[in-house]
């Protein structure tokens, strides 16, 4: 491993010696992948995995401590994932107990994570690339990130560099300021390795788009066309690309995507980005709705009513706040209904619930019973008391990782406005 001097003088202890393990930590990290030399961190800010205050993580806690101790800070300032506590989610007695005991540490690890350079107390979101909280990397920028669905936005939609770290790393790289240089850090390494052709008589669902490739791929670099025709350009993409790689980031371990003529990186560079003897997946009508009929459904009972909806994994986008308020508002009065006949809870970073307050549709989704909040619904429901709930979801990412019941946005919409299961 080539070493700048700066990272020679970290790693030789010159600037204490728990830096100088986090730099050997990271460069073993490095060689593990072929890395030849380290890649100077250039965001502006970082984005940590880990929010949670689990009772059983105390070797994280002690860690921390110990980086706090030695002043070994991040450098930069950090978002992090979104909380998995909020008293306005509905819990029975026993759920709130099982709360209370599995994330007893919560309020100790805030006070760490502060010490060790959260941007503050609205930073808690998996959405950190929203413009209201602006955590925005610059196309080109090298990143310390962990979180699947984030790595995967700031890489394919952002233009931005880092490959999919897991907690702690994110963290380490932040403090010494690189990471090791490999993967889709490079432009090798960027290539796509698949060409997806999407042959659907509409815009297909983003979730369900998405897992198809996700578990068709899997780690490797897919180059979609015909998906572009449904948008008019990236910005009015991005709210469908957000859950769109989460899907291929949670059903598969896609890091990086290019969509023909919206991406950054597919706009200028076109096919030339697809690799030597690229494999190719065609997608149609048929195809997704096999990937949908593939899905288990792990209820105990299989017909059991939802006792919970969750809408935002990730959080959901302002405008599809806004849109969901429309489609809720408009399917009650055709059935007749003044609010949600199952608890419905819809999650949003805490600067974009604060910007939707000032809206009508606020008072619309609030006024029909719906919960907005910024928790993790994933860490909400990854429990054994949450996990026996029947809980439906839009969501592919809470589907893949909890007993969440996957349905397409319309089935959903019409099952929570009082529409038959």
């Amino acid at each position: 491993m080539q070493l700048t001097q700066r990272q020679q003088n970290i790693y030789d202890g010159k600037e204490g010696e728990v830096k100088a393990k986090i730099m050997k930590t990271l460069v073993m990290y490095g060689e593990a992948f072929g890395a030849t030399r380290m890649a100077d961190i250039t965001s502006d800010k970082g984005h940590l995995v880990t929010s949670f205050g689990l009772s059983v993580m105390k070797p994280v806690y002690e860690l921390m401590d110990k980086l706090i101790e030695s002043n070994a800070i991040s450098t930069q300032k950090f978002t992090v994932d979104p909380k998995p506590l909020d008293p306005n989610v509905p819990k029975n007695f026993l759920q709130e107990i099982f709360f209370k005991v599995m994330y007893s540490k919560q309020k100790d690890y805030d006070e760490q994570l502060k010490k060790l350079g959260i941007v503050g107390d609205d930073g808690y979101t998996c959405t950190c690339y929203m413009d209201e909280v602006g955590n925005i990397p610059k196309e080109g920028d090298i990143l310390s990130w962990a979180e699947s669905s984030a790595v995967v936005y700031a890489n394919s939609v952002l233009g931005a560099r880092c490959n999919r770290n897991s907690g702690i790393f994110d963290l380490f790289g932040s403090i010494v300021g690189c990471v090791p240089y490999f993967g889709l850090l490079t432009d090798e390494g960027r290539k796509a390795t698949w060409l997806i052709e999407v042959k659907t008589k509409a815009k297909p669902e983003a979730q369900l788009l998405g897992s198809a490739i996700g578990m068709k791929v899997m780690e490797d670099v897919p180059y979609v066309v015909g998906l572009d025709q449904y948008f008019k350009d990236l910005d009015d993409a991005k709210s469908y690309l957000k859950d769109f790689g989460a899907a291929t980031a949670s059903n598969g371990a896609v890091g990086l995507y290019h969509i023909e003529n919206l991406t950054p990186e597919a706009a200028k560079q076109k096919r030339a980005l697809l690799a030597e003897n690229y494999q190719t997946y065609v997608i149609d009508d048929a195809e997704l709705e096999r990937v949908e009929k593939s899905y288990p459904i792990i209820w105990k009972d299989k017909n059991a009513k939802p006792k919970l909806a969750f809408i935002g994994c990730p959080h959901l986008s302002i405008n599809q706040l806004y849109d969901w308020a429309h489609k809720i508002e408009e399917s009650l009065k055709k059935k007749g209904n003044k609010k949600v006949v199952i608890p419905t809870v819809m999650t949003a970073a805490p600067g974009v619930v604060n910007e939707f307050k000032k809206s009508r549709e606020y008072s619309v989704l609030v006024d029909s019973g719906v919960i907005i909040s910024s928790i993790c619904p994933l860490m909400y429901m990854n429990n054994p008391q949450c996990g026996k709930m029947p809980v439906i979801t839009c969501s592919n990412k809470l589907r893949t990782y909890t007993s969440s019941k996957f349905m397409r946005e319309d089935v959903l919409l019409d099952t929570i406005t009082g529409g038959a299961l």
